[in-house]
């Protein structure tokens, strides 16, 4: 099983939303996925609910009890797990980190936002877990997004090949318990997400498609 932790100091970067979208895409693609929702504010729990019965899962816990959490979802022989933490550099996140084989910190390419993703890159150092930054909400077709890759490269961090735009499917989808692959299958938006989600496999030695998907 396979552990992605998405974590950011700062509040409103687009966590849950590339969240519930990976785990999403990666059932999609044929894999049995879930996310692990440790923000207080439970908004990829919500967004589950607003689904019933349709995958992905989506579990609401407290940090203490990750590894447990963890257990149950590989004894269940679920391929991917998706652990969306709050807007804090804290102990959730931290123990979503050290769980994780890999960490997404999101990141709009404001002066804000770009500020105070140095915690969180201190955080991933400390913990020594593989992280890459995505860009999320970018403006299309601005060299805004070029000048952010150039100040998180700066920073030392790794910037994922994949930038995430400001699109109004992403609004839409998430209020009616869908992704924008399912909102709009055609739409620029769900092409992102498969890029990402492309590109995710890969970071984690998984096929793009599982052979049940085949």
């Amino acid at each position: 099983m396979k552990t992605v932790a998405i974590a950011s100091q700062k509040g409103g970067t687009g966590k849950t939303t590339i969240a519930v979208h990976l785990a999403a895409a990666a059932t999609i693609a044929g894999f049995h996925a879930a996310v692990i929702d440790l923000d207080p504010q439970v908004s990829a729990a919500s967004w589950g609910d607003d689904r019933v019965s349709e995958p992905p899962e989506v579990v609401s816990g407290q940090a203490n009890r990750l590894p447990v959490l963890l257990e149950g979802a590989a004894k269940q022989g679920f391929d991917l797990v998706v652990i969306d933490t709050g807007p804090n550099a804290d102990t959730a996140a931290r123990r979503a980190a050290e769980a994780a084989d890999l960490v997404i910190i999101p990141c709009r390419p404001a002066t804000f936002d770009l500020k105070a993703i140095k915690t969180t890159i201190e955080l991933v150092e400390i913990t020594r877990t593989r992280a890459f930054i995505v860009l999320n909400a970018t403006p299309v077709r601005s060299r805004v997004v070029q000048e952010a890759r150039d100040v998180v490269t700066g920073l030392g961090a790794v910037v994922a090949p994949v930038t995430i735009a400001q699109r109004a499917a992403f609004v839409h989808c998430l209020v009616s318990g869908q992704t924008a692959q399912e909102f709009e299958p055609d739409g620029k938006a769900a092409e992102e997400i498969a890029a990402l989600w492309e590109w995710l496999a890969g970071e984690l030695g998984l096929p793009v498609k599982a052979k049940k998907a085949a």
